[in-house]
């Protein structure tokens, strides 16, 4: 009898280390495929991709008042301030400029061939013909199909750009509000769920920190997007808003978002400023945990940037669009809002036929013409 005991006690232990076995696989699974779910809910599924030459387009836009003022005459139709160029290339990228006034083909051209497009501030209209918004919307919808499709395509809005994904998103209409955040200072407002974002999920903790209790983001516009426009306009179920802030008169606006669904994120403040403008008498923060701060946006972006596999054919054909190309103008000492800018005359109409150009079919939107509006700084 001692016998046959011993033989069954391990066949016992066998059985039970099984179902242990078992038990903790389903846990596994059912772990695994909830942060599966978890993260299809948040962003277009991303596949592994690490693009260590990543390059990003950044749009130009039509000439400013001033700008036009003092250099107009000289033939110049647009331009990028040099500081989001400073911003793309300090995070580890490369920028090519990307041109106003051009035919949808074009954008599905350069954009085949771009890791990520960032939509600048500015001071324009968005209701101008072939400018600035009309551009942003060939680069929405062509990266809303690109991360449809499954290739991940980040978009990146500072201020003005900010305010164009949340206008194109609600079809072109205009649904912001009049506000006065101009050369003012702050903090964020974080939501309670703000570390479910994909953009602060990961930010560390200094960072947050920071951003929390200390006035270092540079705000300077006069329209704000509110949670009240959002929810008026359906946007609200399909962006997340993280933050917000009060502008001078003590109006809410919505500081940091970003879409549900696919890597678009858009901030109304301008971190490029905190690291790379110098114009005195502006409410710019320059210590040193605003320049933390300022470059953990770049970093984000430029890290979503290398998720995406897209590439020029080669460096002699990328070497012919960069920004390099161009040689920015000290506009500082005209009274410009930015030190320098790349001014552009006679934006090219196509590009080579070398390059790739992946044809996406774009969904028909029909954009509201409304009353001009142009934002700060």
């Amino acid at each position: 009898m001692q016998n046959s005991s011993a033989k069954v006690q391990p066949t016992m232990n066998s059985t039970a280390a099984k179902v242990a076995l078992v038990a903790m696989l389903l846990l596994v699974s059912t772990a695994l495929g909830k942060q599966i779910v978890e993260s299809q809910e948040r962003a277009v599924p991303y596949y592994g991709t690490v693009n260590d030459q990543p390059v990003v387009g950044i749009l130009s836009q039509e000439l400013s008042y001033l700008m036009t003022q003092n250099y107009g005459d000289a033939g110049y139709d647009s331009y990028i301030a040099a500081s989001y160029v400073k911003f793309v290339e300090g995070a580890g990228a490369r920028v090519v400029p990307i041109w106003i006034n051009q035919p949808v083909e074009y954008y599905q051209t350069i954009m085949a061939n771009l890791n990520g497009v960032l939509l600048p501030g500015g001071a324009t209209w968005f209701n101008q013909s072939n400018g600035y918004a009309d551009a942003g919307r060939h680069i929405y919808d062509i990266a809303m199909q690109y991360n449809e499709n499954g290739e991940y395509f980040p978009l990146w809005g500072t201020c003005l750009g900010f305010e164009l994904l949340t206008y194109l998103a609600a079809n072109g209409t205009e649904h912001r509000a009049h506000c006065r955040s101009n050369s003012q200072a702050l903090p964020l407002n974080f939501k309670d769920d703000f570390r479910k974002s994909r953009l602060f999920a990961s930010a560390p903790n200094d960072v947050i920190d920071i951003l929390s209790n200390e006035p270092v983001t540079a705000n300077f516009h006069q329209f704000c997007v509110t949670e009240a426009n959002l929810t008026a306009y359906g946007l609200d179920e399909e962006w997340r808003v993280m933050s917000v802030d009060r502008d001078w008169n003590g109006m809410e606006f919505i500081s940091t978002i970003e879409h549900k669904s696919y890597p678009f994120y858009g901030i109304q403040f301008h971190p490029e400023k905190n690291i790379y403008e110098w114009i005195q008498n502006k409410n710019i923060s320059h210590t040193a945990n605003a320049v933390r701060a300022a470059q953990f946006f770049a970093d984000f972006f430029i890290a979503e940037a290398r998720k995406s596999d897209h590439s020029f054919p080669n460096e002699a054909t990328l070497e012919k669009h960069v920004i390099y190309n161009y040689q920015p103008t000290f506009t500082g000492l005209q009274r410009s809002s930015f030190e320098q800018c790349y001014m552009f005359q006679e934006s090219p109409k196509v590009l080579p036929k070398v390059m790739k150009s992946k044809k996406v079919v774009l969904k028909k939107k029909i954009l509201q013409r409304d009353p001009p509006a142009t934002a700060g700084l």
